[in-house]
């Protein structure tokens, strides 16, 4: 599409949206919409026409499903079987995220994969569906609804086509032909472990919450997911303060390849806090504990 065309379909887009808002503003009882929300609406409108290339030669559902579905079975041979602990630990997750996924737009088979490193602190999905976290990422997590919105974050990855739009560009750049056999395997597996756009991250952060709350969980748990990032970020790698707790190596490594490839928790903590101001959720404080239940026999965890 040619440059000038997009940028009128930004500009009407934008009078659309600023007209909503202006007649929305004439009723006499609507509520006061911010600044930060016309710049929120008018953002996303140029993030859109940006991708509208994509769009047009995106995958369909079940070529989105298929792709998923071979990297994740190249996961699979790289990851040890889990304990009968952990299975009780992913049982968990599998749950927060089903009620989290159901409010997704897209109706994907969503599936929710833990994987068993304690140093691995960082979750990430896959296109159609697939959400991974790493038990390092869980360690950190204190809340059922942190744990929500971390899942509710990397399911708005996929929603909004992320995913699937980062196989396309590795497939364009590396000229692979998606349809022939084995061509998934000219991506490497770490590129779905990296970040991705500050603009998409931010995006994935803000839908995430409704998504949690909509859920019924709160949308404080990401406040204190992003809390926590920040206090390590201070610790390890802005070295402000000493740490509280002794991470491994591997750990700390893992954790500073999260940081560069998300934007800061600063800054995500401080979108965080604008949107519960926005959406006047200050009253949705309540969260639930981080609770596994594990069946046990004779003193052994079992499934």
């Amino acid at each position: 599409m040619k440059r000038p065309v997009v940028f009128v379909m930004f500009f009407l887009i934008l009078g659309f949206a600023l007209a909503g808002l202006y007649w929305s503003q004439r009723r006499p009882k609507s509520n006061p919409v911010s600044a930060n929300a016309i710049i929120n609406m008018a953002a996303d409108a140029q993030r859109d026409l940006s991708r509208i290339p994509m769009h047009f030669t995106r995958l369909s559902d079940e070529q989105e499903i298929a792709v998923g579905k071979e990297l994740a079975a190249r996961y699979a041979t790289q990851t040890r079987a889990l304990t009968p602990e952990e299975e009780g630990l992913e049982k968990y997750v599998r749950r927060v995220g089903g009620a989290v996924a159901v409010h997704a737009h897209r109706h994907l088979p969503y599936t929710f994969t833990v994987l068993p490193d304690h140093n691995m602190i960082n979750a990430f999905s896959l296109p159609g569906g697939r959400v991974y976290i790493g038990e390092g990422m869980l360690d950190l997590l204190m809340t059922e609804d942190e744990l929500a919105n971390v899942l509710a974050h990397e399911i708005e990855h996929i929603d909004h086509y992320h995913c699937v739009e980062r196989v396309q560009i590795e497939a364009q750049m590396k000229k692979l032909n998606l349809d022939v056999v084995g061509a998934l395997l000219q991506i490497p597996l770490d590129v779905w472990e990296a970040g991705y756009h500050k603009d998409e991250e931010f995006e994935a952060d803000r839908e995430g919450m409704h998504l949690a709350v909509q859920a019924g969980y709160s949308p404080f748990g990401a406040v204190g997911t992003f809390e926590r990032f920040a206090k390590l970020c201070d610790e390890y790698v802005i070295h402000a303060k000493s740490p509280d707790q002794e991470l491994s190596e591997l750990a700390i490594q893992s954790l500073m390849g999260y940081f560069r490839s998300h934007p800061l928790p600063s800054e995500r903590l401080a979108q965080a806090k604008r949107i519960i101001a926005e959406e006047h959720w200050e009253d949705r404080k309540t969260q639930k504990a981080f609770r596994v239940e594990y069946e046990v026999q004779n003193g052994q965890f079992v499934k």
